[in-house]
């Protein structure tokens, strides 16, 4: 885990309560992954990990104080989040 990762797990931690710390890893890898792989699939040129961490800050500001609740509606990724 880079420390770029790392930051955003404590920064999603804060934002969260509801979150353990491998939960929040799950949802950082899961964040992260998600946006290089639309970025990919969009075929836009890759702009490195600083991209990718602007935008998973980004999601965490604006969504981070609920991803706990997202299990609820998308039981697609539950087997990664439930302990």
């Amino acid at each position: 885990m880079n420390e770029n990762q790392e930051r955003l797990i404590k920064m999603l931690m804060e934002k969260n309560g509801q979150l353990s710390y491998e939960q929040a890893r799950t949802w950082v890898e899961l964040l992260w992954d998600d946006f290089e792989t639309s970025y990919a699939k969009a075929g836009w040129e890759y702009k490195g990990s600083e991209m990718a961490e602007k935008i998973v800050t980004q999601w965490i500001k604006n969504y981070g104080g609920n991803l706990h609740e997202f299990v609820a509606t998308n039981p697609k990724y539950k087997k990664f989040l439930i302990q």
